[in-house]
C-alpha cells in the first residue's frame, strides 16, 4: 500500500514554512503556498498532496481556484472542512484587497505639489464647522500610503497628540508625511498655535528620520501652503 509523502518527511529546505524562511515567500511554488494556507492534510494526505489535488483538478489554473465557493471546497476535495476552506477564502480575499489598495496608490498622483494636497484633501476639509487635523503619510515616492484624521476639534483648534501622529508614520513605515488641516473661519494664514505645533512635529520627526513635506491649510475659498510660503 502506498501512502502521500507527509511534510514531515521531507528535506527541511523542502518544507515549504522552511523554503519560505530560507529563501523568501517568491520562491513557493503554487501548490506550496496554497500548503501553507491549508496548513495541514489528512491521514494518508499530505498537505502537499490535498493542494495539488485541488490545483489539478483546476486545471492549476489559479483565477479557477479563486471561484471556488466554501461549499466546493468542502464537498469536493476530503481534508477540506469549513476551517480550512475559510482559510482559503479569506487569503483570496486579502490578496484581492491587497492588489486594489496597490491599484489605489498608484492612481493617486505623487503629492509633489500643495496644489496636489489641497484637490486631494479640499472635499474632507473646506466645508467642516469644526476643525479637523489629517496627516498623508507618503512612500519614497511620495504617494500615499494612507490619509488619516488625527484629531478632530472646535470651531477654532484641535489637539493633536505628537507622539501617536509620529508612530502611525513608523507603523506605515512612511518616510514623508504632509500635514493638513482646515480654518472653518475661512481665514489661511496660520495662527501662532499652528506655527508651535507645525515646528514640534518637524523637529520631532526629523529625529526619527521622517520629513514633514508641508503644511497645507484648507479654508472655504482656497489653501495656504508652509512650504510655499518658505515656513519649512
Amino acid at each position: 500500500m502506498t501512502t502521500s509523502m507527509r511534510v514531515t518527511d521531507l528535506a527541511d529546505s523542502d518544507r515549504p514554512r522552511e523554503k519560505a524562511l530560507e529563501k523568501g515567500i517568491g520562491v513557493l511554488t503554487d501548490t506550496e503556498l496554497l500548503a501553507i494556507i491549508l496548513g495541514s492534510g489528512v491521514p494518508g494526505k499530505s498537505v502537499l498532496s490535498l493542494s495539488r489535488e485541488i490545483l489539478s483538478d483546476n486545471d492549476n489554473n489559479l483565477s479557477r481556484v479563486c471561484r471556488l465557493s466554501i461549499h466546493e471546497l468542502t464537498s469536493k476535495y476530503q481534508g477540506v472542512g469549513p476551517a480550512k476552506a475559510i482559510s482559503m477564502m479569506a487569503a483570496i480575499e486579502f490578496g484581492s484587497r491587497c492588489v486594489h489598495s496597490l491599484s489605489s496608490a498608484d492612481a493617486t498622483p505623487p503629492m509633489t505639489s500643495s496644489e496636489a494636497v489641497y484637490n486631494h484633501m479640499r472635499q474632507k476639509l473646506e466645508r467642516l464647522g469644526h476643525e479637523e487635523f489629517w496627516v498623508l503619510f507618503l512612500n519614497r515616492s511620495n504617494r500615499i500610503i494612507s490619509a488619516e484624521r488625527v484629531s478632530q476639534g472646535g470651531m477654532a483648534a484641535t489637539v493633536v497628540d505628537v507622539r501617536i501622529l509620529l508612530k502611525s508614520a513608523l507603523d506605515r513605515m512612511s518616510t514623508n508625511i504632509i500635514l493638513c488641516h482646515n480654518h472653518p473661519s475661512g481665514i489661511l494664514c496660520p495662527s501662532v498655535q499652528d506655527d508651535t505645533l507645525t515646528k514640534k512635529i518637524t523637529d520631532a520627526a526629523r529625529l526619527l528620520d521622517i520629513s514633514v513635506l508641508d503644511h497645507v491649510i484648507v479654508g472655504a475659498t482656497g489653501y495656504y501652503s508652509y512650504r510655499d510660503d518658505g515656513k519649512i
